[in-house]
């Protein structure tokens, strides 16, 4: 979730996808399934998606990242664009195992400063453009896993970068799609859930961590902590003549979701920091490159049965 924010904000344009060429890899993180660290308070009941036939959910998606990168005795501060998706979910169709439905981008536009350089800005609203159309549908059960899916032709396509697909994949398991624990649960119960995810082409081992803070009905409020952390590891741009290599990479974000059973998404929000110490090599020698993040993301849905 986090990883994908600069590259798909800054260098979108400008970089495409490297080590990875076909959209398929971008949903193909693990999943480890859910933990329960607390079954919480008395009374405690089993939380499961139910999703009427039919329903459809629209949601805004906004990514929003500042950057200071220090190497040696330069630094560079930079704010920079924001990314929005307008997404349509569904219409949802039941199926034996759950529900099957479609996730499209409508729209996916550069949110980009008055005072943003115009050159890049125009690289920017094109790579941005890209995205438009991509989708593909999914099928989940009443506890959020998902059991299978499929990219459209659009998202197939090589020049849609496989990175942002990772991003927008990540985010919506971690905040819209969260996975629900097997056991009855109560207010203040907490689960976690662990997956590896692939961030510039790195490692990243990823914990969320959710809490039930109250429920009506069928609405849920939740916290969630996300924590991510990768071991050293490199990795070759042979075209470029570059090797990075990771001493530390870290992140951490709160948010809270409003999370409704019988829908497809989830309102969201999030903040978090990161902080990259790396080494470049190049032909022109090895560098020490200290990046740290702080990013916004925040996802509004509305969903309805047809004729609503």
């Amino acid at each position: 979730m986090m990883r994908g924010l600069m590259l798909a904000c800054a260098l979108l344009a400008l970089t495409g996808c490297k080590k990875s060429n076909t959209a398929t890899d971008a949903d193909s993180d693990g999943d480890s399934g859910v933990r329960l660290l607390d079954k919480g308070q008395r009374p405690r009941a089993e939380l499961r998606y139910r999703i009427p036939t039919g329903t459809t959910t629209t949601s805004t998606t906004t990514f929003r990242v500042a950057t200071l990168a220090t190497s040696g005795d330069k630094v560079a501060l930079s704010v920079l664009p924001g990314l929005r998706l307008d997404i349509v979910s569904g219409p949802a169709e039941p199926t034996d195992r759950g529900v099957k439905f479609a996730v499209d981008v409508v729209k996916s536009e550069a949110v980009v400063p008055e005072d943003f350089d115009e050159e890049m800005a125009d690289l920017l609203r094109s790579g941005a453009a890209i995205v438009d159309q991509v989708g593909g549908w999914v099928e989940v059960d009443d506890r959020g896993q998902t059991l299978a899916g499929e990219f459209n032709a659009q998202t197939k396509r090589s020049d849609v970068p496989v990175r942002l697909l990772r991003m927008i994949v990540n985010t919506r398991a971690t905040l819209t799609r969260v996975l629900l624990p097997v056991e009855p649960v109560g207010l203040g119960a907490r689960w976690e859930t662990r997956q590896e995810i692939t961030a510039y082409g790195f490692s990243v081992q990823q914990v969320n961590t959710y809490t039930l803070v109250d429920r009506v009905g069928d609405e849920l409020m939740l916290n969630v902590t996300v924590q991510q952390m990768a071991l050293p590891q490199s990795i070759d741009f042979p075209e470029e003549g570059i090797e990075i290599s990771v001493e530390s990479m870290t992140a951490q974000a709160d948010g809270q979701i409003i999370l409704k059973l019988n829908a497809l998404e989830s309102d969201a929000s999030a903040t978090g920091t990161a902080e990259d110490r790396l080494t470049v090599k190049t032909v022109d020698g090895t560098e020490a490159v200290h990046v740290q993040e702080e990013f916004e993301i925040q996802v509004a849905n509305t969903s309805a049965l047809p004729g609503n």
